[in-house]
């Protein structure tokens, strides 16, 4: 062979090796996703962020014609399955559904513990759902609002309860932001789970409870829960006659809920791209507002752009909320 036929052996071969590769390179997007895709839950089964998440993957899953099981690992207020999520291969198929209390709450009163970034460590995918949470009291307490129950707590300094899902879950926070705020104060019953939590207030277990509209709708309709305030900025569209707490004589108490779709740093661009589409076509099917708000939801679209200065903003507020209230878990 001549050195001219040697020379386009060897460019051939080379230009092969580089189409090989680059086809390679495309596959695991072309071909994604080819298995399960696991979706890690850092909530209790059952509660609002369990089955608002639950609602939108079950939809991509049909868009992707591909399983997408939700494990639910809610040990240790989160932190149990955020390292889970944050150590786990970065290949798309593993995601995370994480809410502002595990991403900018619990880092603020857990900060030995608390070992992620929560910017850095997560890909945002999509925004979707807000968790409208009610200040809600056990149907046998004698007050219809929260100035009321203010007026009825202060007399009665320690005698009252409060139930949570736990030390670090959104309740806690919620109530003890709120015990700061208006001067009340009230002992703490942690539960292993917000559902637990929600089913003891309307049992007469414990007085008071941030509950999530969704938990509170099996009690509603016979009294056994209370809703006395909204804990948001604004009035749920649920409950539009039902005042906020900042209406309501605690001046600018806010504690809102949502939930959002993420994937493990270092998890290809490509792949990102994939999900981000479906979970931006899921986000906008007409039917899906509807479909949320049966459960007590409220739809929450927001992009990855959107996301992350959200988080950014929800932390540094509890930063200065947990420092001012001193909030601690227990």
């Amino acid at each position: 062979m001549t050195v001219f036929g040697r020379r386009a052996a060897i460019l051939s071969a080379a230009g092969a090796l580089a189409f090989l590769l680059a086809s390679a390179a495309q596959a695991p997007a072309q071909t994604y996703p080819s298995k399960p895709v696991l979706v890690i839950l850092l909530l209790q089964a059952a509660s609002a962020s369990d089955i608002a998440a639950r609602i939108v993957v079950e939809r991509m899953a049909e868009g992707f014609k591909q399983q997408f099981p939700v494990e639910n690992v809610a040990a240790a207020a989160g932190l149990v399955g955020t390292e889970q999520v944050r150590t786990a291969r970065p290949d798309g198929y593993t995601l995370a559904a994480l809410n502002n209390s595990i991403l900018t709450i619990l880092p603020n009163i857990n900060r030995d513990k608390a070992r992620f970034d929560s910017v850095n460590d997560f890909i945002p995918i999509r925004g979707i759902a807000t968790i409208p949470t009610l200040i809600g009291v056990n149907g046998a307490l004698p007050v219809k609002t929260v100035p009321e129950f203010l007026v009825y707590a202060k007399a009665r300094p320690g005698q009252l309860n409060y139930a949570s899902g736990g030390p670090g879950s959104p309740q806690h926070l919620a109530t003890e932001m709120f015990m700061h705020m208006s001067g009340v104060k009230m002992a703490h019953v942690p539960y292993r789970g917000a559902t637990q939590a929600a089913a003891d207030l309307a049992a007469g277990q414990v007085h008071f409870t941030m509950i999530a509209h969704t938990l509170a709708l099996p009690f509603l309709d016979d009294g056994k829960v209370k809703p006395i305030g909204f804990a948001g900025a604004k009035r749920s569209a649920a409950f539009p006659n039902l005042p906020t707490a900042h209406e309501s004589g605690v001046p600018g108490y806010d504690y809102s809920s949502w939930i959002a779709l993420f994937a493990p740093k270092g998890t290809p661009d490509d792949i990102v791209a994939r999900l981000r589409a479906e979970a931006t076509r899921v986000m906008a099917m007409p039917d899906l507002p509807e479909r949320l708000a049966k459960s007590g939801l409220e739809i929450w679209d927001q992009t990855a752009e959107r996301l992350t200065a959200i988080i950014r903003e929800d932390h540094a507020r509890w930063d200065k909320v947990v420092r001012e209230a001193n909030i601690k878990v227990d």
